[in-house]
């Protein structure tokens, strides 16, 4: 299992962006969170195997969504927990 916490900045908050992810999180049999950040950012910490995450990673970059514009993802891989039981969206 792997872990990486990735921060997207771009418009992410306020358009649909954080239930993007989680269901891109159950598409892909990622767990983990996800939460908007102070600075208008959104974090996520995803756990799964190297393939899911790859495609979780692909998957929130939201290209052609309508409302969410992600100008980048910053990804840093981590040791797993396995900490996460599904995948929470938090306030």
């Amino acid at each position: 299992m792997e872990r990486i916490t990735a921060v997207a900045r771009g418009k992410v908050q306020g358009v649909g962006y954080r239930q993007l992810v989680a269901d891109s999180a159950r598409r892909t049999g990622v767990h983990g969170e996800v939460r908007n950040m102070p600075d208008g950012s959104v974090m996520m910490i995803g756990e799964s195997s190297e393939a899911a995450l790859a495609d979780f990673v692909r998957l929130v970059h939201a290209d052609g969504h309508p409302l969410i514009r992600v100008e980048n993802i910053d990804v840093r891989a981590e040791p797993a927990t396995g900490e996460f039981k599904g995948f929470w969206v938090n306030w």
